[in-house]
């Protein structure tokens, strides 16, 4: 009997043992953790259309989108208006001098009979007479002296005789009887076309500019006055260049710009004079 209980407590004791070296075993542990790690992505994944089900994405209304009008910034704004009022300012400075030119020779006009193909008349270069041949009307039209809107006028009237309400239009193609001239000392002197309104200062530039011998203080423009005699108009150029005067003197067709010559000048011409007497000494056997 004793014998029996001895054998029954070691096989429980060993059976102990053996239970907790299994249970410490690497294999044991690895099918735990590779249960767990299974488990958990299950878990993971039930859980998250749980969480998506409570985002709730706002609703984008595309046709308001694009019906909204583009928002514009203040200094959007602000260079739309200088623009427009630069452009306005640029126009009028052109058509002034367009709308109150006077026709002369050498001009190139053209007039334009609306649905009147046959009376109409491209590139008509004006004669030194100034009278300009049209269809139907054969002794012409004299142009000299009138703007282009004067001239649509008489050849409206000429041709209200032939057509029924007639609509005429005259354009100036190219200018080519206003002329000024610049002389003196500048780089290109000369006489120049006048096919835009010219400051004084833009005249001496298109002209090559000052010289170093001449006088930038005492440029002179000479205008024919309705008289005959000849008014002169004072411009001081440096003053012009340094912004201490305003450039605001224009240039009439038939006008001319002197620029007279400085120190420099007079003593270059006192150096030829010395020169010339020399030579003239030497020559008569002078000293």
């Amino acid at each position: 009997m004793k014998k029996l209980l001895i054998q029954n407590l070691v096989l429980a004791i060993a059976m102990a043992v053996g239970a907790s070296t299994f249970a410490q075993s690497p294999n044991n542990a690895t099918r735990q953790r590779k249960a767990t790690a299974e488990s958990t992505p299950a878990a993971a994944t039930d859980a998250r259309p749980a969480e998506a089900s409570t985002i709730v994405k706002p609703s984008v209304d595309k046709n308001k989108d694009q019906n909204k009008p583009a928002e514009v910034t203040a200094n959007a704004q602000t260079n739309r208006t200088d623009q427009a009022s630069e452009e306005a300012a640029i126009v009028q400075y052109y058509n002034n001098f367009f709308t109150t030119y006077r026709l002369g020779p050498e001009d190139v006009i053209s007039v334009t009979v609306f649905g009147q193909d046959r009376y109409s008349k491209q590139g008509i270069k004006i004669p030194p007479s100034g009278r300009i041949s049209l269809a139907l009307i054969p002794d012409g039209i004299f142009v000299n002296g009138k703007t282009v809107d004067q001239v649509a006028e008489l050849i409206k009237k000429r041709y209200d005789e032939y057509i029924i309400g007639p609509q005429v239009s005259v354009s100036l193609d190219q200018a080519g009887s206003y002329r000024y001239s610049v002389v003196g000392d500048v780089g290109q002197p000369g006489i120049r076309l006048m096919t835009r309104r010219l400051s004084v200062s833009e005249a001496i530039a298109e002209a090559g500019g000052v010289l170093q011998t001449g006088n930038r203080k005492k440029i002179v423009v000479l205008r024919k006055q309705a008289n005959g005699s000849l008014a002169q108009i004072p411009v001081n150029l440096s003053a012009i260049y340094r912004g201490q005067a305003p450039d605001s003197i224009y240039l009439v067709p038939g006008d001319q710009v002197i620029v007279p010559g400085n120190t420099l000048k007079k003593l270059q011409t006192i150096m030829g004079f010395t020169q010339v007497l020399t030579f003239a000494r030497l020559f008569t056997g002078g000293w």
